[in-house]
């Protein structure tokens, strides 16, 4: 009975539908030869064809293996099927476009694989990153740098982000050309785009650096001061200033040890934060959202409290910790973890955190003898902020984090918040940047602070180079590094000189990885009561 409704649904079947299903099969086998026949039976029968049959063609005529083996009927056929299209008043769709732009640079005419984008917008269809692939490498292939930077643009335009592939091609055209401007500015992209470079990516650098036309570019006078200013302004890391010094370059692929101290020329590498530009959104982003959220006139009490008490390093996400693995029978609230990780805070740079806390959560502490004497202490000392009834903490200690720029005690990995704060692709880095994990064994506090140094490319003040190749070890200091220095690097001769201490001033505050040089504010320290220290 089965059988007989499969048949009789099969005998139903039109040409059209028949021609899909098998066009179908062509697909999964990559049948390009099958598939060239079934279009030309269809042809002379004067079938139907829809969207589907015409890109299912058009995809096998512009496969890898097809253009290989297969180049000029594939291209014959796939402009042929193309045109049929456009004639029987099947408007394209991007995967059309995508597929035509391909057989266009496969027939050495990345010019009309990009007419074909700028025209989509006549189709009412938007671009994808693989729609731009042909045109872009197609230029890049051909040494036509302008036209690849054009199509860059138009990415720009249409709101397409570049990935790693594309930023290697047109770093690769502008070595190739000589366009030593734009080789830095591609590798300032590369830097915020990826944690550690394709072995390939890493190539295409190394070649440019051992090129001569690497050795003269860039300026031989700078001024320090700028230059250090900028690096700090953008997170540590970089300056961005373009290249500094001139002479012959010296590439080699090295390690970097646990301290983040390069092995070769012993550059200190520094864990990179997000730029100020950054921070500003951030925190807009945060305050916009939760007025949407909270009631406005608490969180707005909040705000103003924050801008008068802004020196904390660390703010402490009371409720998170309080309630590590409290999930037993007994379990409840645990008062002395918090109490563990404020008073290792403090035991390290002898200045108070700011724990924030519910205060349904502070009036269900406040019955205890111990937890009242710590909820008084902390008052006391300014290092206590009880959220409103009605509020959500997780804003408030966010909040506070991000405005001050300082570290985030909790392990809450905070994805919905990452949900929630739409453009904030810095929000990784941010996280490894400040945020600070704990875990307690058998009862004793482990801080697991940020790195000491970002996997990132990074650029130094003297104007070398750090970039990071990817890898599959978990142990960091297995990584493979180019370390890129000038043989005779050029030292500043503007006669600007830096003050070290100085150059201190203005930075965020902050509690480094290792443990070392907080930069404090001028508040009197008490510290924690006798009774506590037991």
């Amino acid at each position: 009975m089965e059988f007989s409704r499969k048949k009789s649904k099969k005998k139903n079947q039109t040409p059209e539908s028949q021609l899909r299903f098998e066009l179908e099969i062509c697909l999964k086998h990559k049948d390009f030869k099958r598939a060239i026949f079934l279009y030309e039976s269809a042809v002379s029968q004067n079938l139907n064809l829809s969207h589907n049959h015409f890109n299912s063609l058009l995809y096998l005529c512009s496969t890898p293996e097809t253009l290989n083996s297969q180049n000029s009927v594939a291209l014959e056929y796939g402009f042929r099927v193309f045109d049929q299209m456009l004639s029987n008043n099947i408007a394209p769709t991007e995967a059309t476009i995508t597929q035509v732009a391909r057989l266009a640079v496969a027939k050495n005419d990345p010019n009309y694989a990009f007419e074909l984008i700028k025209n989509m917008k006549s189709y009412d269809i938007v671009p994808r990153l693989r729609t731009y692939d042909p045109a872009l490498y197609g230029y890049c292939e051909k040494l036509m740098s302008d036209e690849a930077f054009a199509v860059e643009e138009h990415m720009k335009d249409m709101g397409v982000k570049l990935e790693e592939p594309e930023i290697a091609a047109l770093l690769r055209v502008s070595a190739d050309v000589g366009r030593g401007e734009r080789v830095y500015e591609y590798l300032q992209k590369l830097r915020g785009t990826v944690r550690g470079v394709s072995g390939q990516t890493a190539g295409v650098v190394e070649r440019w650096f051992m090129s001569e036309k690497a050795e003269k570019v860039g300026d031989v006078e700078w001024d320090e001061r700028r230059v250090r200013a900028e690096r700090e302004k953008n997170g540590g890391g970089w300056h961005g200033l373009g290249w500094l010094g001139k002479g012959r370059w010296r590439v080699e692929r090295v390690n970097v040890d646990q301290s983040g101290v390069c092995c070769c020329c012993g550059e200190q590498l520094v864990c990179v934060d997000i730029d100020c530009a950054e921070t500003e959104k951030f925190v807009q982003s945060v305050a916009a959202l939760v007025m949407e959220r909270e009631v406005k006139s608490n969180f707005k009490s909040f705000m103003d409290w924050i801008e008068e008490n802004s020196d904390y390093e660390a703010i402490v996400d009371g409720a998170n910790i309080g309630l590590y693995q409290q999930n037993f029978a007994d379990g409840g609230f645990s008062i002395t973890q918090l109490d563990a990780v404020v008073r290792e805070l403090y035991k390290r740079r002898q200045k108070w955190p700011l724990v924030v806390l519910h205060n349904k959560r502070l009036r269900a502490l406040h019955g205890n003898p111990l937890s009242q004497k710590l909820l008084e202490e902390w008052t006391a000392q300014g290092a206590l902020y009880a959220t409103p009834t009605g509020s959500n903490d997780d804003w408030y200690w966010l909040y506070a984090a991000v405005k001050l720029k300082c570290l985030l005690v909790t392990n809450d990995e905070m994805r919905d918040h990452i949900f929630e704060l739409l453009g904030s692709s810095f929000f990784v880095q941010w996280k490894e940047r400040h945020q600070v994990h704990y875990t307690f064994v058998k009862g004793l506090l482990k801080l697991h602070m940020p790195p000491v140094y970002s996997v990132l490319i990074q650029e130094s003040e003297k104007g070398s180079w750090h970039v990071p190749i990817s890898s599959e070890h978990s142990d960091e200091s297995l990584r493979s590094w180019l370390c890129i220095t000038r043989h005779s690097p050029c030292n500043a001769s503007s006669g600007i000189h830096v003050n070290p201490e100085a150059s201190s001033k203005g930075q965020a505050s902050e509690i480094e990885a290792n443990g070392n040089a907080f930069i404090t504010g001028k508040r009197k320290e008490r510290s924690p009561s006798s009774s506590r220290q037991h």
